[in-house]
């Protein structure tokens, strides 16, 4: 029944997982809530995200706050508050902070399935970084099973 599956979330709530996610990442809708299409996250951008390509999903972001600068077809964007970016599934694009405070946004993933890889990568870590970097080389072996590949320099 569609009342099943209402979820009518308080400010600064977010919906639980099976592993507790800093709050930088607050899950406002997960894949299972929306039966696969679409997964839905508050970020705040703490680390720069490395090149990657999502193989199936469609990302989405809308700024909240700061500056987000977005890598995307060999150029740099800057994308600030109320504005909002679409990238296309098999597009290489990275992901960095413009601001100080890191910016904030609104990401949606569809399908869903990004709560999933951000759950792996916490229970992961340390291990996926090095110098504290978000390391490509030990990001892939877990992001491939959601489809995501992040680019290892010099390959």
């Amino acid at each position: 029944m569609p009342e099943d599956r209402f979820i009518l979330l308080k400010a600064g709530e977010a919906r639980p997982g099976r592993v507790k996610v800093p709050p930088a990442f607050a899950v406002k809708a997960r894949t299972t809530d929306t039966e696969g299409r679409f997964s839905l996250l508050e970020v705040v951008v703490a680390q720069d995200i490395p090149r990657h390509v999502h193989h199936k999903a469609d990302e989405s972001i809308y700024v909240l706050d700061g500056e987000l600068l977005v890598d995307f077809d060999d150029r740099t964007h800057t994308v600030t508050k109320g504005q909002f970016v679409l990238l296309p599934h098999g597009i290489p694009h990275a992901l960095r902070r413009g601001s100080t405070p890191p910016p904030r946004v609104i990401q949606i993933s569809s399908p869903g399935g990004w709560e999933c890889l951000i759950e792996d990568l916490i229970e992961a870590r340390p291990g996926i970084t090095t110098g504290g970097e978000l390391d490509p080389v030990k990001l892939n072996p877990i992001a491939a099973k959601y489809d995501v590949t992040y680019e290892v320099p010099g390959h």
